[in-house]
C-alpha cells in the first residue's frame, strides 16, 4: 500500500500566521476557531458575564490579529495568546475600575430616582436637589453623549446592546459612555460650585426687606 505523497499536511502555527499575515481571511479565521475558547475563558474570569466575555474576547482576538507581525517564531505561539488576553483583560478590569469610581464619586446614578417617603424633610430636600442638579447637568450633554450614559448607567444595558439599538460600533459606544461621565461629572460640579451663590442672591432681598421694615431675623 503506497503512501500518498500529495496528502495534505497539517498547518501549524508558523505557517497559519505566514498566511494571514499575507491576507488569508480563511487561515486567521481557523486561528480563532482554534483558540477562541481559551482566550474566552481567560476573559470570563475576570469580567464574570458571557455577554461582557464574548465582547472582550472579540476585542482581545482584534489585538491578536494587529500584533501577529510581532510574535516571536521560538515561542510558543499559545502561550503568546494567552498572555496577551490576560495583560489585556488586566488593563480592561483597570480601566472599568477607574470608570467605576469616577461615576461612584461625582455621580449617584441612584439619585435620578424619586426620593425615597422614609427620609426626614430635610434629608429627602437635600436629595432632591441634588436629583434636579444630576437631571440638569444631564440636559447639557450632547445628544449622542447622553443616549450612552443613560442606556449604559441607569438602564444598565450591556455595551453589545447599546451598540445594537444605536447601530453602532461596540468601541464607539464605550467612548461615548466614556466622555458622556467625564462630561457629566464637569456639569455637576459646575452646577454645585454656583449654588451657594444663587442661594445668597435668592436670600438677600429677604433680608433687605426685614430691615427696611424693622423686623428682627
Amino acid at each position: 500500500m503506497s503512501v500518498d505523497s500529495a496528502a495534505p499536511q497539517p498547518l501549524t502555527p508558523d505557517s497559519l500566521i505566514e498566511q494571514c499575515l499575507t491576507g488569508d481571511q480563511a487561515a486567521w479565521e481557523l486561528i480563532v476557531r482554534q483558540n477562541w475558547r481559551k482566550v474566552f475563558n481567560v476573559a470570563y474570569k475576570f469580567v464574570g458575564r458571557h455577554d461582557e466575555a464574548e465582547d472582550l474576547t472579540q476585542d482581545i482576538f482584534l489585538k491578536i490579529f494587529k500584533a501577529l507581525g510581532t510574535f516571536d517564531r521560538r515561542a510558543n505561539f499559545q502561550t503568546w495568546i494567552i498572555s496577551i488576553s490576560r495583560n489585556l483583560c488586566i488593563d480592561h478590569y483597570r480601566s472599568v475600575r477607574k470608570e467605576r469610581q469616577t461615576i461612584a464619586r461625582d455621580i449617584d446614578a441612584g439619585d435620578l430616582q424619586p426620593a425615597s417617603t422614609d427620609r426626614g424633610p430635610y434629608a429627602a430636600a437635600e436629595h432632591q436637589d441634588l436629583r434636579a442638579l444630576l437631571r440638569q447637568a444631564l440636559q447639557t450633554l450632547p445628544l449622542t453623549l447622553r443616549t450612552a450614559v443613560i442606556l449604559r448607567d441607569l438602564q444598565e444595558l450591556s455595551y453589545q446592546e447599546i451598540a445594537d439599538r444605536l447601530g453602532l460600533p461596540e468601541g464607539t459606544v464605550k467612548s461615548r459612555i466614556n466622555r458622556g461621565r467625564i462630561e457629566l461629572a464637569r456639569q455637576l460640579r459646575r452646577l454645585q460650585d454656583k449654588q451657594p451663590a444663587q442661594r445668597r442672591k435668592r436670600g438677600a432681598p429677604a433680608r433687605a426687606r426685614s430691615r427696611r421694615s424693622g423686623v428682627s431675623e
